[in-house]
């Protein structure tokens, strides 16, 4: 598939469905390029499609399957709107530590393909504000989903979740009292399964 070049392109484009749940242009919001009047149009569809399809049927379509609606909060970037956005400070990594990542349509140094989403799980912010507890997610996630990386944020413990052809299966928060890594290849704690961390989250929806 092109580059689309008009607005009937661009329709045709968001209409690409990634998943039974997910649709591209699900995906291709971006408060930075609207405000800036960037477009966020991949380069290379066809990998930007492929990536996503991974993405969505890996993990966003069981972690929605599991707790119900997902918020997509940002996603795919063109390697345009990322880097502006990383020379203006808008929390943006370097283009070329989001290929595979947020900019879905190159692959990385490495020659592999991914693709990130930050996103709510909205069935947990409930839970995530009466704890604090965003590790009972990332928890859950770790022990039942082949995630690359995760990397929480304090705002309603959205976090990025990565799906990569080579995952590292890291986790990082930004979240205070406990930012920094939770759990990396290497780390004692990478192994094993962590029903303990999220128990009581799934008893606060009546699951098991």
């Amino acid at each position: 598939m092109r580059k689309p070049g008009s607005v009937k392109g661009l329709e045709e484009l968001g209409r690409v469905r990634l998943s039974p749940s997910f649709f591209l242009r699900d995906f291709l919001h971006s408060e930075i390029a609207n405000f800036h009047g960037l477009p966020n149009v991949p380069d290379d569809p066809d990998l930007a499609i492929a990536a996503g399809r991974r993405l969505c049927a890996d993990l966003l379509e069981p972690l929605q399957a599991r707790f119900g609606r997902l918020s997509i909060r940002s996603a795919y970037r063109s390697p345009e709107v990322n880097r502006f956005g990383n020379e203006q400070g808008y929390n943006c990594a370097v283009n070329e530590a989001n290929y595979a990542g947020h900019i879905w349509d190159r692959r990385d140094a490495e020659g592999c393909m991914g693709a990130t989403a930050c996103i709510i799980v909205n069935a947990f912010i409930p839970y995530y504000e009466a704890t604090g507890r965003w590790e009972a997610m990332a928890w859950w996630v770790h022990d039942h989903l082949p995630y690359a990386a995760m990397e929480f944020f304090p705002r309603y413990a959205a976090f990025n979740l990565t799906w990569h052809e080579r995952p590292r299966r890291a986790i990082r928060s930004w979240i205070p009292p406990r930012r920094g890594m939770l759990t990396k290849p290497g780390m004692p704690n990478q192994e094993g399964r962590h029903e303990a961390e999220y128990g009581k989250f799934l008893s606060s929806l009546g699951q098991q």
